[in-house]
């Protein structure tokens, strides 16, 4: 649910201001709303504020560059300094950390120009034989690319310096390096030859460029012999460094923080001469902490309670509130915007729908099985306080979001084992083939006999086992229509319950526009759905006249209703028509379950088969063979599946469930609360004075 809120007014005099906006930083519940125009001063601070901002900004940026350049991770708490000392507590990390990223930086430098023009330099100063060092003679080196032709820089060199030069080449890796030697009033010559040629002059980077090969080639290799202890030096120095000054940086950070947050508070209030005033959004259920808060200053403060606008204030934040059991699927609508204030939190339906259709679509235990190891994995790291480095991907998972994801994982795979157990499959058809699962003609046919299908002992012959399959997808013979079916009722159901909400929420707000528009479609869609039900979907068109079949009376009333609806809001809606045709469509794409769940267990099943029949043939080593080959077959086709297993479900409930009911249409900004950093409030007004 969304949390609701209050708006709050608070003036203060100026003089106890950063008492209070401390206050409110421990008290962490007012999400602060900018305050533009009218008689007081807002906007950009002035005078002695500013300058005061300047100097905290600026301290802040130097302490976390050094944070940067340490690589420090934050450290266990430390005692904050008093304040008179900040500066000092950051320079004298930072000078020793710039000193030190300087010299780490010129080191990879000097690593990445010998790893890249090493070889070539010491096979060019072989080449070279000390020429580099004459006085009347130049060296022009150049690389030639396995493309290259060499027979076009002869040619260009001949005619440009016939008799006045000399040209080597040699091999290195899958390239070859040349040098060029020339009188040095022809180096000019030699170059125009080179670029004849479509080929350059190589050039080394940084320091390196103007040294004559010789000496370059020296300073590579002693680069090479000495580079990686170096580097381990310096790596140790700036660990040892971290160590010691991170964890009094982190607090100071910390600190600052929270002064340049009094700061920005103070640019988004209305200021007087002796006064300021804030505005904000804060949860109803964090009314009494800021209370506690505000009280404790006496007549210096005077706020104001009041309920929010949520019809014309666009502003007011979002929180959502849910129980222990929907809280972790937010972790899924982090995909989506936020919903907007006074609208609906659809995270519960999420929580009970995606975890469903996904367990529909993949419906076997030993998947299941393998989930839900997954997902106590996570938790286990979770509890221990670990992340999950995905550094692969160039991403980090908190142990927070692991503990989300592990609950979540465990629900996808509880519904995926239970599904496993109605569609009767083990790693595909690996259950049948043990005697786990078997289909049994007669109680299929009293289960689902009233939908019209009847298995006969031609199409359906009964295997023993321990569990009987109860709903066989996999028998497409006869169970087909009925599992596409039963997938369609819950794209019937959402559909209808999407505008149903559009429904509820224009009355809600008062928007005439919106009611009738979910109205029309909601009778247009229900309408359809009678239509296809009535015809058996299209077979049977006699039924338009059929008035006796109750079906046939709520298609038209429904049709009735569309119309109706439309000419209410034509003017807004003119193509109503063409989106009822779109919705019809929505409905159909929950066919998908159904699709996507058989291709899953074709494929799974595909894995089994192999792996089994090649057991049964080959005997002991096929056992041996078979289990790794469906192994990895299984890994294989669970691997490149899984994202789309994953995507489906999601896609069904963000747009044909929630696209109806206008959630994708409009957002809020997210409930940010003013916080404090640093672990005490005195540490930032009090120290230091």
């Amino acid at each position: 649910m969304i949390n609701p809120m209050q708006q709050v007014v608070i003036a203060v005099r100026r003089r106890e201001s950063e008492a209070v906006i401390a206050a409110l930083q421990d008290a962490g519940v007012l999400h602060l709303k900018p305050i533009v125009g009218g008689p007081l001063s807002t906007g950009s601070l002035v005078g002695q504020d500013a300058q005061s901002r300047r100097d905290d900004e600026r301290l802040l940026a130097r302490a976390e560059s050094t944070i940067a350049e340490l690589g420090a991770y934050r450290p266990a708490p430390a005692p904050l300094p008093p304040q008179s000392e900040w500066e000092t507590v950051v320079e004298s990390a930072a000078v020793p950390a710039s000193a030190l990223a300087r010299a780490r930086q010129e080191l990879q430098a000097d690593l990445d120009a010998e790893a890249a023009y090493g070889d070539a330099v010491r096979a060019l100063a072989r080449l070279g034989g000390g020429l580099d060092h004459s006085r009347r003679l130049s060296l022009v080196p150049f690389v030639l690319q396995p493309s290259d032709q060499l027979d076009e820089l002869e040619a260009a060199l001949k005619t440009a310096l016939p008799d006045r030069y000399a040209l080597a080449t040699e091999t290195v890796g899958a390239n070859r390096v040349g040098l060029i030697a020339v009188l040095r009033a022809d180096r000019d010559a030699a170059r125009a030859a080179l670029s004849r040629a479509r080929l350059g002059e190589l050039r080394l980077p940084g320091r390196f460029d103007g040294l004559p090969l010789s000496e370059a080639a020296a300073e590579l290799d002693r680069i090479r012999q000495q580079g990686a202890e170096r580097q381990r030096q310096l790596n140790a120095e700036r660990e040892r460094l971290a160590r010691t000054h991170g964890p009094a940086l982190y607090a100071v950070r910390d600190a600052l923080k929270d002064r340049v947050a009094i700061h920005d508070v103070r640019a988004v209030s209305a200021r007087g001469k002796y006064s300021l005033v804030l505005q904000g959004y804060l949860p109803v259920d964090g009314v009494p902490t800021l209370r506690a808060a505000l009280d404790r200053f006496g007549d210096a403060v005077s706020y104001e309670l009041h309920p929010v606008d949520e019809l014309h204030d666009e502003a007011v934040p979002v929180q959502l509130k849910n129980n222990s059991f929907v809280r972790p699927f937010q972790v899924v609508m982090g995909l989506l915007s936020l919903p907007k204030y006074g609208t609906f939190d659809p995270t519960w339906i999420i929580s009970l729908f995606f975890p469903l259709f996904f367990g529909i679509i993949i419906a076997d235990v030993g998947y299941g099985l393998l989930f839900l190891w997954f997902g106590l994995w996570l938790l286990g790291k979770a509890r221990r306080g670990e992340g999950w480095d995905l550094s692969f991907f160039g991403a980090y998972v908190p142990p927070a979001t692991l503990r989300d994801l592990g609950f979540v994982t465990n629900v996808l795979a509880a519904w995926t084992i239970l599904w496993g157990f109605l569609t009767g499959e083990f790693f595909g058809t690996l259950g049948e083939h043990l005697h786990l699962f078997y289909v049994d003609p007669e109680l299929i046919n009293r289960l689902w006999g009233w939908t019209g299908i009847h298995v006969g002992a031609e199409e359906g012959v009964a295997h023993s086992g321990l569990i009987p399959t109860l709903f066989p997808r996999l028998e497409t013979a006869y169970f087909s229509n009925v599992a596409l079916v039963f997938s369609l009722l819950f794209g019937i159901l959402q559909v209808l319950w999407g505008w149903g909400i559009r429904i509820q929420q224009g009355i809600k707000h008062k928007d005439p526009t919106h009611t009738w528009e979910g109205l029309s479609l909601f009778g247009g869609v229900f309408a359809l759905i009678c239509l296809a039900f009535a015809t058996r979907a299209g077979k049977d068109f006699s039924q338009f006249t059929n008035f006796s079949n109750p079906l046939t009376l709520l298609m038209y009333l429904g049709f009735v209703l569309f119309i109706v609806g439309w000419i209410r809001v034509i003017r807004h809606f003119p193509l109503l028509p063409i989106e009822l045709l779109s919705q019809g469509g929505a409905v159909m794409s929950y066919a998908r379950i159904f699709a996507v769940g058989l291709v899953s267990a074709i494929l799974a099943s595909l894995c089994s088969d192999l792996g089994w029949s090649l057991g049964a043939r080959l005997g002991f080593l096929g056992i041996i063979v078979g289990l790794l080959v469906g192994a990895l077959l299984h890994f294989f086709v669970l691997a490149l599946t899984l994202i789309g297993h994953i995507v489906q479900p999601l896609r069904l409930q963000i747009v044909e469930f929630l696209n109806p009911t206008g959630y994708n249409a409009e957002t809020s900004p997210a409930y940010n609360p003013l916080r404090r950093l640093s672990p005490a409030a005195h540490a930032v007004s009090g120290q230091g004075k």
